[in-house]
């Protein structure tokens, strides 16, 4: 009875959950059990070394260290049922810190043998043991989530898993840069391909013609076929190695809005690969999606084309796709919603007076969309004459309800704030928007920090991005002119403070429609972001994507230089519970919302969330250390 309870146990914590039953029935025979009363000091600081791997069954210990040169004692962590401790002292001989029970508490003891052989028969856990206790587990975590039984018997990874030189078609057509139009092309139909690729001397692609490019530039224009290639072809070459993985080839093709690649191995041309390989790869590709876009011609078309974008995530989660990269594509897609629909207004209702730039906002401006919310945006235009600003207006009034209609109808929902083009405050000249940045920044507020939140996340979606790059540039000038505005984002960061309890527990709703539920998005989402921002804004960069921002902070002398790796594991693994559970909910039938239910989660993601929490407090103590004189 005892071992059986044993393995029921350890079947849900890891890194045991990672063992076959025989061997995690082998482990469970060779386990104790111990009773500590709330009160015992378990294991003390420079005592001796614990003989066994603390697993805890039940009940709450603190770890605390008193530092070598005297002082207060320090809490390190809690450990609860599930977790364990005491690995440290095993691998070094001495006890490094000091650790209670302040809950009754039942341990189970693994002795050091039996560990040491586990740990080299199974490196799953060793490994899992040195992230832990050593360093960090997030990315197991991650990996954990996408073997979750929903996805489970799923053996369709090519896209994530195959490189592109497997897939690419070799025997490439290659023609001189003054081949004519019709030699490539007879080539080309004789070898079957949609594309040849021209190249220099030494072999290097220079461009490439492909079935486009003859139909759109020669026979479209009524060009002669005896003209050299060089005139007509594309170029530069978007260029892969054979190694990189199809998804990223992907990605590329998606944002350059190409359909052919040519494909390297050792710096010499392999071959070319096309979105229909990718068609046949995976079926219904992402950037079949993409064609499917480009192709609608009215709202009527593409309405129906953007609301099964997202049927595209199902794939994406079974294939064990990361968080990021999942955010990536569909934020990409949906971008192409959107310019389809404003090309299609400039259609409905003509050629725009002036020059304009169309501005995602908030998660959209930072290219975090998975499952679509609200509409985020605003439009900036071109400074006018007195004489003009009444048609200009009118013009870009019905132009940004068209907008405002078109993506309700794609599934976009109105923003509840307004914060939408829509909105007259919204759509304004440049010099409008550079006064409403001084105000902001020079006077700052709470809500001009709230506005801020929004709008300094903005990225030209579409139009005349100058237009938008003066507003960043004049944003980085105002910043540097007032410092005191950091001054107050860091006092909006540092108030919104993981819910972990004094025990590390993790605190939930305790009444309402979400009872038991935790907010992912307010209390893990937001400050991951909100801490990118303010170091991101600190040093000048223009990104926008919270991922970007931290990669721009690897290095130097930021705060969050030696923290990067952690706070962009942190955000992929609370992104990959977050797009887990909408998505659920979505095949469900059920309203998208953010909270999940910490019972739901297996001991792993909980142990892991916490970890995450206590990453964020770490960050936030540093910032209140920095911007003490703002903090009230």
């Amino acid at each position: 009875m005892l071992i059986e309870e044993a393995v029921r146990f350890l079947s849900q914590v890891p890194p045991f959950q990672f063992l076959e039953t025989p061997a995690l029935r082998s482990v469970a025979q060779s386990l104790s059990l111990v009773f500590h009363p709330k009160g015992t000091v378990i294991l003390q600081q420079e005592g001796s070394a614990g003989d066994a791997l603390h697993i805890i069954q039940k009940g709450v210990v603190k770890i605390t260290l008193r530092p070598k040169g005297g002082g207060d004692e320090v809490v390190v962590d809690y450990r609860e049922a599930g977790e364990s401790f005491g690995l440290v002292s095993l691998m070094g001989g001495h006890q490094k810190t000091t650790i209670t029970a302040i809950q009754d508490t039942l341990c189970y003891l693994l002795p050091k043998e039996r560990l040491n052989e586990l740990v080299v028969s199974h490196p799953a856990v060793a490994e899992y043991l040195l992230q832990f206790h050593l360093t960090k587990y997030v990315d197991m975590t991650s990996r954990e989530i996408q073997g979750k039984s929903l996805f489970l018997g799923s053996s369709d990874h090519l896209l994530f898993t195959a490189q592109v030189g497997e897939i690419c078609r070799q025997g490439t057509v290659m023609v001189p840069p003054e081949a004519t139009v019709r030699t490539a092309a007879k080539k080309m139909v004789s070898a079957r391909r949609s594309a040849a690729l021209v190249t220099g001397p030494a072999g290097e692609p220079l461009g490439i013609l492909t079935d486009t490019d003859l139909r759109s530039k020669v026979v479209a224009q009524g060009a002669s076929y005896d003209q050299p290639v060089s005139e007509v072809m594309s170029h530069p070459v978007v260029t892969v190695d054979e190694k990189d993985p199809c998804f990223e080839v992907v990605l590329k093709m998606l944002q350059g809005n190409i359909h052919h690649v040519a494909v390297t191995r050792d710096g010499g041309i392999l071959g070319v690969v096309t979105n229909h390989d990718f068609m046949l790869l995976q079926g219904r590709s992402p950037l079949a999606f993409s064609e499917d876009i480009e192709r609608q011609t009215t709202l009527e078309g593409l309405v129906p084309v953007s609301q099964k974008v997202l049927t595209i995530i199902g794939g994406l989660l079974r294939e064990g796709a990361k968080a990021a990269n999942i955010i990536r594509i569909i934020s990409e897609l949906n971008d192409r919603v959107v310019r389809r629909l404003l090309e299609l207004a400039e259609r409905e209702l003509g050629a725009p007076p002036v020059p304009y730039c169309w501005l995602a906002l908030g998660s959209e401006g930072r290219k975090e969309q998975t499952f679509r919310t609200d509409q985020d945006n605003a439009l900036v235009y071109a400074d006018v004459e007195e004489h003009q600003r009444a048609e200009v207006e009118d013009y870009f009034r019905r132009f940004s309800l068209f907008m405002q209609q078109g993506l309700e109808a794609c599934g976009f929902e109105r923003c509840p704030a307004f914060y939408m083009a829509s909105t007259p405050e919204w759509r304004q000249p440049l010099s409008q928007w550079k006064r409403y940045f001084t105000s902001w920044i020079s006077e700052p507020s709470p809500e001009a920090v709230l506005k801020s939140l929004i709008f300094f996340d903005f990225r030209p979606l579409y139009g005349d991005e100058s237009l938008a790059w003066e507003l960043r540039e004049h944003m980085g000038t105002l910043l540097a002119d007032y410092p005191a505005f950091m001054g107050f984002l860091a006092n909006m960061l540092v108030h919104n403070r993981p819910p972990l309890g004094f025990f590390g527990t993790v605190a939930v709703e305790r009444s309402g429609e979400h009872k038991d539920g935790l907010n992912l998005k307010i209390k893990a989402v937001a400050p991951l972001v909100d801490i990118a921002r303010l170091f991101a804004l600190e040093r000048g960069l223009r990104h926008a994507s919270t991922i970007e921002r931290l990669e721009g902070l690897r290095g130097g002398t930021s705060l969050l230089s030696d923290l990067v790796d952690e706070l962009e594991q942190a955000f992929e693994f609370i992104a990959l519970l977050r797009v887990h559970h909408q998505y659920r909910l979505m095949e469900a039938g059920k309203s998208i919302d953010n909270f999940i239910r910490l019972d739901a989660l297996s001991s792993l993601e909980r142990q892991s969330l916490k970890n995450t929490f206590r990453l964020i407090l770490k960050v936030q103590d540093m910032v209140m250390d920095r911007y003490k004189a703002f903090i009230f």
